[in-house]
């Protein structure tokens, strides 16, 4: 009899939920490490080939596999937890759905030991601790003692902390142990969270998605204050508009139009009345006249979206507070800087994160926002895309579209993030890799559930 095994459901379930030994509530090992270190930890690799994966409960009654795996430089040992996951069963007599017993090594409570298969040394120990398992915190040895590494999506929030303690000690550290032990040490805050506080972000986006149907994009599109759709360029109505594949009840808009109406739901029930657009197009760079830059303004808007969100976003923030901000007094911006550096295929790179009037590269966004989902929970970020015009030389880079980000950490933990722009939502990979090549400014915006957009 054939079977066919779909796997139905991602939702890795561990059975009992919280264990006695740590805040966060996870499975913990160290008890069984305790007893593992001349076996597993420290004999040679010859030795440690020798041993049968192993299953032993802690005194929670919570089970882990013990195990090698190796690769070519290196060979891992794991100290897994249980997990149970449900699958469909296909066969000649049906259907069914069955649990399956597995032991991930990257799944919350996991401990692996990395050691270099030449020397038998220990490279690393690596624990998981969350339900995104690109999050992670790791330490090396260095001479007597341990540095400790915080690793959010292939960038370092810390690296190469000196704990105090010997590598030794984190062969039996409990989970609790090592935030005690690098509480003070490391940026915590950037990776813990209440996925309580995030409901006004889920509805925004959940209103905008259900609005987004409605919605038909048309180059220098906006509705100015009085509801009349206009050109962002020069503020005069739209004439003779196309609409005879669009409902009449379409709302017409740019990419810039698109992230202004999203804002003027915000401020439309608290003021009675949409943005202007004069105050939006206001410049916030200024460039040498006899520079590149200068020199290219002439003939490109080159800031015209990093103005735009910019603006946009003071401009809610004033409502807000009932008083009037320009964007360099609002504290829209975000600039910070959480990594040192960051894994790439090339080994590891020290990183600029943040670049003045310029933003983010996309391939740290993901961990910014990430961190920013953290330690600014219930914000969402409007952004302007840096690309590139390839098409006359030498190249010109300009800021052109618009993007909004929602991030937040759902029930089980575990981080999302819904980006909409040009009036369709996508995956934050898709734009990522969409716009791998470009930069991203980010300006902060509170959401809010009082949130009607026209």
């Amino acid at each position: 009899m054939k079977k066919l095994f779909l796997i139905i459901a991602g939702l890795v379930l561990f059975s009992p939920l919280f264990a006695r030994y740590n805040r966060l509530g996870i499975p913990d090992s160290s008890e069984i490490r305790d007893g593992l270190e001349e076996v597993w930890f420290t004999a040679p690799l010859s030795q440690v080939r020798l041993n049968q994966p192993e299953i032993r409960a802690n005194d929670n009654g919570e089970k882990f596999q013990i195990r090698l795996e190796e690769n070519e430089s290196t060979f891992n040992v794991f100290v897994a937890p249980h997990a149970v996951i449900k699958v469909n069963v296909y066969s000649d007599k049906g259907m069914f759905t069955e649990e399956q017993d597995l032991y991930p090594g990257d799944a919350a409570g996991s401990w692996v030991l990395i050691r270099d298969k030449r020397s038998g040394k220990p490279i690393r120990i690596r624990y998981y601790f969350l339900k995104d398992s690109e999050v992670f915190i790791q330490f090396t040895p260095q001479g007597k003692i341990a540095l400790a590494d915080l690793v959010i999506f292939g960038n370092y929030a810390a690296r190469g902390v000196p704990t105090g303690m010997p590598f030794e000690k984190f062969y039996s550290a409990s989970f609790e142990d090592v935030m005690n032990i690098t509480e003070t040490k490391l940026p915590w805050n950037y990776v813990l969270s209440d996925p309580q506080v995030y409901h006004s972000m889920k509805q925004m986006a959940a209103v905008i998605r259900e609005k987004l149907p409605a919605i038909s994009m048309v180059d220098d599109a906006m509705y100015d204050e009085s509801g009349e759709l206009v050109h962002i360029s020069t503020g005069k109505k739209f004439e003779n508009i196309d609409k005879s594949d669009k409902s009449e009840k379409n709302l017409l808009l740019s990419s810039a139009g698109f992230v202004k109406w999203i804002a003027d739901g915000l401020v439309e029930p608290l003021s009675g009345g949409l943005l202007k657009r004069e105050p939006l197009i206001k410049e916030t760079v200024t460039v040498k006249n006899n520079g590149r830059q200068g020199v290219l303004s002439q003939k490109y808007d080159l800031f015209f979206s990093l103005n735009w969100v910019r603006n946009l976003a003071s401009a809610v923030i004033s409502v807000y507070a009932g008083k009037n901000y320009l964007f360099n007094q609002s504290g829209v911006d975000v600039t910070i800087n959480p990594f040192a550096s960051s894994i790439t295929e090339k080994g590891v790179a020290n990183t600029v994160t943040f670049i003045e009037n310029t933003g983010y590269t996309v391939s740290v966004l993901r961990s910014m926002l990430y961190v920013l989902a953290s330690i600014e929970p219930g914000t969402f970020y409007l952004g302007a895309i840096r690309g590139t015009d390839r098409t006359v030389t030498p190249e010109v880079m300009a800021f052109n579209e618009c993007v909004a980000f929602f991030p937040y950490f759902q029930d089980d933990g575990g981080f999302n993030c819904n980006v909409f722009m040009n009036g369709r939502e996508m995956s934050l990979e898709d734009f990522c890799y969409f716009y791998a090549d470009d930069f991203v400014y980010l300006t902060r915006v509170k959401s809010s559930e009082n949130f009607f957009p026209n």
